[in-house]
């Protein structure tokens, strides 16, 4: 054997003996990467505040993204652990077989997701989309919701002009008088409504039969090494969610919470308030119950990705959805208080 070769095994048995008397790595040492979006909810606060990294110990690279189909693709690609998606690009993922699990249900859309109509486009309702270009982010929510509209009104999609921007490029389009509507979220929402006139939002769609809701999803190879980092977020999640519930009124105007949010999101602080009037927010027990993650969100995933299929946006869809959805780590969090 070489001096060389020696020396190597020498080093390596000195390491292994090292990491042995270290023992595995410490939580202290994981690293989370979580992809965000700038949609107006509670779990911003404890964002703000550093409070995930203080439950998780660990080193947590926040991104933030302008869609669900851009959160989708960076999981897909192994670059984000944990995401915020909205329920219909969660449907396309699940049915793709993308390995990932919906662990906290952000809350169900209403008014915080809306089609805005420029003015003197000549629209006033859902049937004057006809002949329009109307701009989305493609299988998001607002895609989803558009596209249950024209179906619940009876305007053959074929017929309206489609198109397919992210929120900051359909604030611009519509500035310019490029397109004649858009269906989108906050900030680019609040942007638009400064020249145009809100048509409907999305809880009359959800009236409709088609609600949408907001998810944090988490790579399921991630969640089975650290399945107290994520039971630790969705705690935190869950904390900051109880304590906006129990006092709504007291994230007014003046507030930092009001303020931590309109930072992170870009949002008007004046308009904060308003805008968290738009979810229905489920409690961490509602989110282990039946009414969420313990049944109704798989039917919901469900549903939503039987009427993707008949719009030709997925290809197909799968006999059970159950896998996709877990209300494992909500009953941790809740066993941990």
């Amino acid at each position: 054997m070489s001096i060389l070769s020696r020396r190597v095994l020498l080093f390596s048995s000195a390491a292994l003996t090292a990491a042995a008397l270290l023992g595995p790595a410490s939580a202290e040492d994981l690293k989370i990467t979580i992809g965000y979006q700038t949609v107006v909810e509670p779990s911003k606060v404890p964002q703000a505040d550093g409070a995930y990294e203080k439950a998780t110990k660990a080193a947590i690279d926040w991104r933030k993204f302008d869609s669900g189909a851009d959160v989708i693709a960076a999981i897909a690609s192994g670059s984000v652990d944990i995401g915020y998606v909205g329920s219909s690009p969660l449907a396309a993922a699940a049915s793709r077989e993308l390995p990932i699990e919906t662990i906290f249900v952000v809350g169900l859309i209403g008014p915080s997701e809306a089609l805005v109509a420029r003015n003197g486009a000549g629209i006033e309702k859902v049937a004057d989309l006809a002949g329009k270009k109307v701009a989305v982010p493609f299988v998001s929510t607002t895609h989803y919701s558009l596209l249950a509209a024209l179906k619940h009104e009876g305007v053959d999609p074929k017929s309206v002009e489609i198109l397919n921007l992210r929120p900051p490029e359909i604030a611009a389009a519509f500035a310019r008088g490029d397109i004649d509507a858009a269906y989108v979220w906050d900030p680019a929402l609040g942007q638009v409504k400064t020249t145009g006139k809100v048509v409907l939002d999305s809880s009359q769609v959800a009236a409709w039969g088609a609600p949408t809701f907001d998810a944090w999803i988490v790579r399921t190879d991630f969640a089975e090494k650290h399945s107290e980092a994520v039971r630790d977020f969705v705690k935190v999640t869950g904390e900051a969610y109880a304590q906006f519930l129990a006092k709504p009124e007291a994230w007014s105007v003046s507030s930092p919470e009001a303020g931590k949010i309109a930072k992170l999101t870009g949002a008007k602080l004046e308009e904060v308030p308003e805008l968290l009037k738009g979810y229905v927010f489920p409690s961490l027990e509602e989110q282990a119950s039946d009414k969420f993650l313990g049944g109704a969100t798989v039917k919901a995933v469900a549903a939503t990705s039987a009427f993707l299929k008949e719009q030709g946006k997925v290809d197909a869809v799968l006999p059970d959805y159950s896998k996709y959805v877990t209300a494992k780590y909500a009953s941790e969090a809740l066993a941990s208080n």
